[in-house]
């Protein structure tokens, strides 16, 4: 075994670095993560499989990803036959200054809204928006559209998802 010389404490009043990094630490780490993203049911023994390592170690890595918080949670992905009964779009919402925090919270009180994003360029928010029907689409759009401090709104039909890795 290989040992390492570590460089001495510093005596600064600069706070300390965590103990371990948050994130993906190699390329084993980015590998499970990608095919938990693509079956978040698969055994560890199949992981450890694909990956050509020993069970334990996936286990091991995925205890510490999900303490670090790489690893938020595991959940269902609709597939393509259940979301085709809907519509989604992305709307791209301008506001007026100092007008976000209401929109936002307006925003929050939709269940058709599925994800909401800050970001910048040419919209301050981008939205990501399902609804049942095109005549539902339209509602809510028109709601959104009436929101005091709402400036602009544009909106872009998903028509199919080529890459869905979420």
């Amino acid at each position: 075994m290989a040992t390492t010389t570590r460089p001495k404490k510093s005596t600064s009043t600069k706070a300390a670095a965590p103990a371990h990094s948050a994130g993906p630490r190699d390329q084993l780490d980015r590998d499970l993560l990608a095919l938990l993203q693509a079956n978040a049911r698969a055994s560890t023994a199949d992981l450890a499989r694909q990956l050509g390592t020993a069970r334990t170690t996936v286990l091991a890595r995925l205890s510490r990803l999900e303490r670090d918080g790489v690893i938020a949670g595991y959940t269902v992905r609709l597939g393509q036959d259940v979301l085709d009964h809907g519509l989604q779009a992305f709307v791209g919402i301008t506001v007026q200054p100092k007008a976000g925090r209401d929109v936002v919270r307006k925003l929050e009180r939709m269940p058709e809204v599925r994800q909401l994003c800050a970001v910048s360029g040419e919209f301050d928010y981008v939205v990501l928006l399902r609804a049942e029907s095109a005549l539902r689409m339209n509602t809510l759009l028109d709601e959104m559209g009436n929101f005091d401090g709402v400036v602009k709104t544009t909106t872009s039909v998903a028509l199919e998802w080529k890459i869905d890795r979420t």
